[in-house]
């Protein structure tokens, strides 16, 4: 004899219930028809229509066709709903480079590794800032690589 099988599939369960009833579950029919009629209520059996759920897929989401409320409809008061997540950026970083590059600032930028570059801002992107120095070359910094700035300035504290 086979050993069983696990049936992982609805399909192949649908099948397997559908070979069952043709090959032995006319025998059960057979037995429970045969059955006096008085033991069947006795017992509290009734014919019952077995109900399934509908698929449809539009009453599941029927609660959610409603428009969102508008940030002035919503209740007055705390309402226990979550905070807001705060915005991905605040600019803050482009407005202080904007603000160096207008002003032709003399910069120190120190790097991880303790190298100072002295120079003025030119431009800056995502992931670089170039920087022109009088007495050397211009330079592309890599963002990650700096520890921290400051005006030229502003080192003797």
């Amino acid at each position: 004899m086979e050993s069983p099988r696990l049936i992982s599939t609805y399909t192949e369960r649908v099948w397997w219930l559908a070979h069952w009833m043709r090959v032995g579950g006319g025998a059960m029919k057979d037995v429970v028809a045969s059955m006096p009629t008085e033991r069947l209520e006795q017992e509290g059996f009734a014919n019952r229509k077995l109900i399934r759920p509908s698929l449809n897929r539009n009453d599941h989401n029927s609660n959610h066709t409603q428009a969102p409320m508008e940030r002035r409809e919503r209740p007055a008061g705390g309402g226990g709903g979550k905070k807001a997540a705060p915005p991905e950026t605040t600019n803050a970083e482009n407005f202080y480079y904007q603000k160096q590059m207008q002003g032709k600032t003399s910069m120190v930028i120190v790097l991880r590794d303790g190298e100072e570059i002295h120079g003025v801002i030119e431009w800056y992107d995502k992931h670089c800032l170039k920087v022109n120095r009088s007495s050397q070359p211009n330079i592309v910094v890599y963002k990650p690589a700096i520890k921290y700035m400051y005006k030229e300035g502003e080192n003797s504290r």
